[in-house]
């Protein structure tokens, strides 16, 4: 199949994704809201601890480099938000998992280009302005270009090893009736060990080795080691994006056979 008739085929689940994000624009609103608070009171609670101690700050952070991390942890967060799991969880529940077999498209591949949209609308409507609004009221650590376009490609990866996790959480809508405690638990303990409540490096030894062999760093600690150029050399650029290349390989094929098998064994719910 060529590259064109890809795109042919899966494009319009792209599409019809914005045009449903489209109609409820005053989401983006409350979204933005949402997300400024929440980085708001990350940021300043960090500051106040780290502002009145002596010493400097731990873990090589400067003052602009940890509001930087933080503020870029929720923003990296909001982008892995693109509704997933709940999406797969409800298909399954309310049958409509039936109509989707009967399509001759790769069920896993639709919803990654049908989230597209979200990580991207978010990423436009709902992070730069979060984004803008703190450069305004807090100084910010610049990025050298390097460390811009390694966050680029990282980032990317990051949205990958985010869509694997959601969708092996939504396939467990086969399993369970409701998934809202295993939602619930997936999120704790992503934001824990992606970087996203704490930056690993701030992280006791024996909690951080566990992080690090974890695949939840690369959604948010590794790219954002990357832009401030907390990293050791071209060797330890390309190291933290080989690993995140690897876990993004791991969890897309955890996810194509835990697709295959809950496809084997399907049990529409109430029908």
């Amino acid at each position: 199949m060529t590259t064109s008739s890809v795109l042919r085929r899966y494009t319009p689940f792209a599409s019809a994704s914005l045009q449903g994000l489209l109609q409820y624009r005053s989401t983006f609103a409350m979204s933005a809201l949402t997300a400024s608070t929440a980085a708001g009171v990350q940021i300043f609670l960090w500051r106040a601890v780290y502002t009145s101690r002596d010493g400097g700050l731990p873990g090589g952070f400067d003052l602009p480099q940890l509001t930087t991390y933080v503020l870029l942890a929720q923003v990296l967060g909001l982008l892995q938000a693109s509704r997933v799991d709940e999406e797969v969880a409800g298909e399954v529940q309310r049958g409509d998992i039936a109509i989707s077999l009967l399509r001759p498209v790769n069920y896993p591949l639709t919803r990654f280009v049908a989230g597209l949209p979200v990580s991207l609308s978010n990423a436009v409507l709902v992070a730069v302005p979060v984004m803008t609004l703190y450069a305004l009221l807090l100084p910010l650590a610049v990025p050298s270009w390097t460390g811009a376009v390694l966050f680029t490609f990282s980032a990317g990866l990051s949205l990958v090893i985010g869509f694997g996790v959601n969708l092996l959480v939504g396939l467990a809508g086969f399993i369970t009736t409701n998934i809202w405690g295993v939602r619930v638990v997936k999120d704790s303990v992503v934001a824990l060990f992606a970087g996203q409540v704490v930056p690993l490096s701030l992280m006791p030894g024996p909690l951080a080795a566990v992080a690090h062999a974890l695949p939840f760093q690369g959604m948010v600690d590794s790219p954002l080691r990357l832009l401030l150029g907390r990293y050791d050399g071209v060797a330890g650029a390309l190291g933290i994006l080989l690993g995140q290349a690897v876990w993004a390989g791991v969890l897309t094929a955890l996810a194509a056979l835990a697709w295959n098998s809950a496809v084997r064994h399907v049990e529409v719910l109430g029908g």
